[in-house]
C-alpha cells in the first residue's frame, strides 16, 4: 500500500522530467565536481585510525580533532572552531540551535536547503529576502524582532555569483544583526591563501560555516565563531552530539588539505580557467560569476535535460539543474570549472554550448 503511494510520487516526478536517479563515475571530462583544486585526486599518506568509536562527547573525541580546530580558527582568523561530520550537518546544527523562539532570520532566498531544513527544525521566526537585494533586506530587517540574524552564501551554488558582502555587513551593523555566512564555494577559491570570501573582503561575521567537500576535496566542515559559540553548540547541537564523529584518518586528510593551500599553485591555474571560458563563451543566457560555477539559463526540464544529454554524449560531464531545485523557468546547466581542466577542454566545451544555444 505504502509502495503505491510512493510509486504514484516517483510517477509525478518521471512526467515533470523531475526524477532523480544515481549516475556511476564516467570517463568523460569533469565539468560538474566541485573538486575545484582537483585535491581530492591527491594521494594522502596518511597513518591515524580509521574509526573515531563513537560520538564526540563519548569516546569520539580524539586530541587530533582539537589541534586542527586550532589551526583552522587560526588559518580563518576565528577564536574558535567546531568540526561536524558535513557541511549540511554544520547547518542544521546552528539554524536549530542559536536563534531561540522570538529571535528572526533574515535569509537570502537561494540559501541552500541546510540552512532552510535547520531553521525549520527550530523556533525563530525566519523569512527570506530577494537574492542580493540590499534595499529588501532593509525592509525585511525592519519587520524583525528579538534577535535578528542575517545569513547569506559568500557564492551561491546553483548560480555561482558573489554575495554583496560588504553592504551586507554594513546593512548589519547598522540594524544591530549578526551576519552568518556559508562559505561552502569559497573555500579554498577565494582569498589571499584561499580562506574565503570574508578574509579577502576583511569581514568577521558572528559565524561561518566552511567545509571540507569541495576545494579541499575531502570530506566534513567546520563553524568558526567564539569561544562561546563553540561551547553552546558543543551543547544543544543535537547533530553534534547525536552522531559519531569524524575518524581521525578523515581529520589528518582535512589537515594537510589546508596545508595545501598555502602557496597553491592550483588556485591560480582555477583562476585562468574561469578567465579563460569567459572570454571563449559569452551569452546572455550565462549567469555573471566569478566562480568556478558557471551556469547557463535553458528553462524547462526537459529542453535543460536533453541539452545536458548532448554534451555528455560529446564527453563533457555537465549536469542539468532542474525545478524543482531551482524555480520552474530557470533551469539550468550548471557547469564546475576547475584547475586541472585543460584549456583545450574548456574550449570544446565553449564551442559545445555555442552550437546548442
Amino acid at each position: 500500500m505504502l509502495d503505491k503511494h510512493l510509486n504514484k510520487e516517483l510517477e509525478k516526478r518521471q512526467y515533470e522530467s523531475s526524477l532523480r536517479s544515481l549516475k556511476p563515475q564516467s570517463d568523460m571530462i569533469d565539468f560538474c565536481s566541485n573538486d575545484y583544486l582537483g585535491f581530492s585526486k591527491k594521494q594522502r599518506d596518511v597513518k591515524a585510525a580509521t574509526g573515531s568509536t563513537g560520538s564526540r562527547l563519548i569516546s569520539g573525541h580524539h586530541d587530533i580533532h582539537e589541534e586542527a580546530e586550532s589551526e583552522i580558527a587560526l588559518f580563518h582568523n576565528a577564536d574558535a572552531s567546531l568540526i561536524f561530520n558535513s557541511g549540511y550537518d554544520a547547518n542544521l546544527s546552528f539554524f536549530s540551535t542559536v536563534p531561540k523562539k522570538g529571535d528572526t532570520v533574515v535569509y537570502d532566498q537561494l540559501c541552500h536547503a541546510s540552512i532552510r531544513d535547520g531553521l525549520k527544525l527550530g523556533n525563530a521566526r525566519s523569512f527570506s529576502f530577494k537574492h542580493n537585494d540590499i534595499d529588501i533586506l532593509k525592509l525585511k530587517l525592519k519587520q524583525a524582532q528579538g534577535l535578528v540574524y542575517v545569513v547569506v552564501e559568500s557564492v551561491y551554488s546553483m548560480d555561482g555569483d558573489l554575495a554583496r558582502l560588504a553592504e551586507i555587513d554594513e546593512v548589519c551593523t547598522e540594524h544591530g544583526a549578526l551576519l552568518v555566512v556559508d562559505e561552502a564555494h569559497a573555500t579554498g577559491v577565494f582569498g589571499l591563501k584561499g580562506e574565503g570570501l570574508c578574509g579577502e573582503k576583511e569581514i568577521e561575521p558572528y559565524a561561518r560555516v566552511y567545509t571540507f567537500g569541495k576545494a579541499l576535496g575531502c570530506h566534513g566542515a567546520v563553524i568558526c565563531g567564539t569561544k562561546t559559540l563553540k561551547d553552546y553548540l558543543i551543547n544543544f547541537a543535537r547533530p553534534f552530539i547525536y552522531t559519531t564523529s569524524l575518524p581521525p584518518h578523515s581529520v589528518e586528510v582535512i589537515r594537510q588539505a589546508y596545508a595545501d593551500l598555502e602557496n597553491c599553485a592550483e588556485r591560480i591555474k582555477l583562476r585562468e580557467n574561469i578567465d579563460f571560458f569567459k572570454m571563449n563563451f559569452e551569452s546572455s543566457q550565462l549567469i555573471e560569476s566569478n566562480s568556478p560555477i558557471q551556469c547557463v539559463v535553458v528553462g524547462g526540464n526537459a529542453r535543460c535535460r536533453e541539452m545536458a544529454t548532448n554534451l555528455q554524449d560529446e564527453g563533457l560531464d555537465v549536469r542539468a539543474i532542474l525545478s524543482p531545485t531551482v524555480t520552474e523557468g530557470s533551469e539550468r546547466i550548471r557547469i564546475c570549472l576547475h584547475s586541472f581542466n585543460s584549456q583545450e577542454e574548456i574550449a570544446q566545451l565553449c564551442g559545445q554550448l555555442k552550437k546548442l544555444i
